[in-house]
């Protein structure tokens, strides 16, 4: 079942998808307005209950992909730290 972060990704989407009609558009935006208060929802992925170990693993890799930019690396070690 569809987080509610989701169905107001959705329609977000349909809002900015060129190839949907106005009249999809402006159901959209009706949804959006009287239901999730314009759009305004927590993202999907924003909860506590992350896995730590998870967390860090990712910030580590984050640190030593090459391909990551040194302001990015500099963020993830400081949340590291802070863990």
């Amino acid at each position: 079942m569809p987080s509610e972060a989701q169905i107001a990704g959705g329609h977000k989407a349909t809002l900015n998808n060129p190839n949907v009609s106005q009249e999809a558009k402006d159901h959209s935006k009706q949804v959006l307005d009287n239901e999730f208060n314009g759009g305004d929802v927590p993202r999907a992925g924003d909860d506590d209950n992350k896995n730590p170990g998870n967390v860090a693993g990712g910030l580590k890799a984050t640190i030593n992909n090459p391909k990551v930019s040194d302001e990015a690396k500099e963020s993830a070690k400081q949340r590291l730290d802070n863990m």
